[in-house]
């Protein structure tokens, strides 16, 4: 749960699939003939599809769009703009046709417990959580704790997470890193404000740091509970070849225990 990067030109900058294609290919920094190939097509017909002289089938397109890890809200806008029907529905997470994927999150969220878990949408709000995320947000403000809950807001606000994160310096410079390499994929312009109010927040004392002896392969997160310290690693588990929108931008996240103290108090055996 560093000021915001300079801002770009957006892969929907022009008119028609053409800007569009050649938006994303610029941005994942790959040439004609490599993502020809890659598509089973060639150089020529992509130039003349990028400039507006072809139009391209919808199999190419979204073989291309697979090519380019364009997401999928984005390769609906490519389908659109070639003059095809969306491929990828946004079903809300609360329609009945959705009943299996809730079962399927809650059985997760509880298999985990009593370690903290819980599922985030695209733009890191909170849409489910088990009972073990109460040991995380002990002392938050109670206005943050308000719905709709994001992530980012209650790791990084002064009056949540923050003041007892002991490595807040290095927690606060991954979350932002994670933020930025996700506005890289997705121009959601909702995706960039939040960055930008977050990554605005004071940082009291940001040079201390307390990492610890435990975890010397990944970053754990460190904080004070009822006056210990726990320490965590981060996990991050998506849906496998999604085809809804929606599920595309769920993730469960995990804190499992990075050293034994921490496991032994959350097994209450200490």
């Amino acid at each position: 749960m560093t000021s915001a990067p300079p801002r770009t030109p957006t892969p929907s900058s022009g008119r028609g699939i053409g800007p569009l294609l050649r938006g994303w290919r610029e941005r994942r920094r790959i040439s004609q003939l490599d993502l020809a190939l890659r598509a089973g097509s060639s150089a020529r017909h992509l130039s003349f599809v990028e400039t507006g002289r072809s139009r391209p089938s919808e199999a190419l397109v979204l073989k291309l769009a697979h090519h380019l890890d364009v997401p999928l809200r984005e390769r609906n806008a490519l389908l659109l703009a070639a003059g095809y029907a969306p491929r990828f529905t946004e079903t809300p997470l609360s329609d009945p046709s959705f009943a299996p994927v809730r079962a399927g999150i809650e059985a997760l969220l509880a298999g985990y417990e009593p370690y903290p878990a819980l599922v985030l949408d695209a733009h890191y709000e909170v849409v489910a959580a088990n009972k073990g995320v109460d040991t995380l947000l002990a002392g938050v403000a109670e206005e943050l704790l308000a719905g709709p809950l994001n992530a980012m807001r209650l790791t990084l606000h002064p009056r949540g997470m923050a003041p007892r994160i002991r490595n807040l310096g290095q927690w606060r410079a991954h979350l932002l890193a994670q933020m930025e390499r996700e506005i890289a994929l997705d121009r959601s312009p909702a995706l960039r404000a939040l960055y930008e109010e977050v990554a605005a927040y004071p940082v009291a004392d940001p040079g201390t740091e307390e990492t610890g002896g435990a975890a010397h392969f990944a970053l754990p997160l460190r904080i004070e509970h009822e006056g210990r310290v726990l320490s965590f690693l981060s996990t991050i588990a998506t849906f496998n070849t999604p085809m809804d929108v929606t599920v595309a931008g769920l993730a469960v996240e995990a804190f499992l225990p990075a050293d034994a103290e921490t496991l032994a108090r959350l097994r209450g055996r200490d």
